[in-house]
């Protein structure tokens, strides 16, 4: 059984579902829009360059968790995957999912969102396993803080390597579909890195080194 991993924001589906979250919270009323949504840009674009402090987005990102109950936010996310979510799932995404399947792979989404956007997603995808940046949670609600390290860029692979001991899979023969340069540090511990709908700067790297690139939004 080899490891096929995926990224799940513009490789499994076609947008950001992190930002798509914010954007369904401005709709919702749920905060602020002005404001929420010129902060949710701004951390937008600097993930694209590279350049988003993960501690400080997470500050923002999850703090509307900690405003409601658990029950209210699942009633919205359950709102937020038909009208959101569902509209950007890429055929093509699941016939790669499926392909894997059938070839009796371990299917496992890794992905810097976080784990109340992105559960529900995974399960809709039939994956078998979730990475994803855990909020944290005490006496069954959300603080706004994060439990342990985010799994983003370098994250990502301690993420995976803890995962790897406590499953007792390995990266023999793994697979890795990323769309994003934030995510070379797994890339390059993976047997098969590829670059999938990749942004301008992973399409530069994947063409410098070699590596396959896929499209899945054609």
């Amino acid at each position: 059984m080899s490891l096929a991993i995926f990224d799940l924001d513009h490789t499994l589906i076609g947008g950001d579902s992190d930002h798509a979250w914010g954007e369904f919270l401005c709709r919702k009323g749920v905060v602020d829009e002005t404001e929420y949504r010129a902060a949710n840009d701004r951390f937008y674009e600097e993930y694209l360059r590279g350049e988003m402090d993960i501690h400080q987005f997470l500050n923002f990102a999850l703090n509307p968790l900690a405003q409601h109950s658990p029950e209210q936010l699942d009633r919205w996310h359950a709102e937020f995957m038909q009208e959101c979510i569902e509209p950007i799932i890429l055929p093509k995404a699941e016939a790669l999912l499926q392909q894997h399947r059938e070839q009796g792979d371990f299917l496992l989404i890794i992905t810097a969102t976080n784990r109340f956007v992105t559960a529900p997603i995974a399960q809709r995808l039939g994956v078998d396993d979730l990475l994803a940046t855990d909020p944290e949670m005490i006496n069954g609600r959300f603080t706004g803080k994060v439990a342990g390290t985010p799994c983003f860029q370098s994250g990502k692979v301690i993420r995976l390597q803890q995962w790897l001991k406590q499953t007792g899979h390995s990266l023999k023969d793994s697979w890795f579909y990323s769309d994003s340069n934030n995510d070379l540090p797994l890339l390059e511990v993976v047997d098969n890195p590829v670059a999938t709908n990749p942004g301008e700067r992973l399409l530069t790297t994947a063409e410098a080194r070699g590596w396959p690139i896929l499209q899945l939004m054609e």
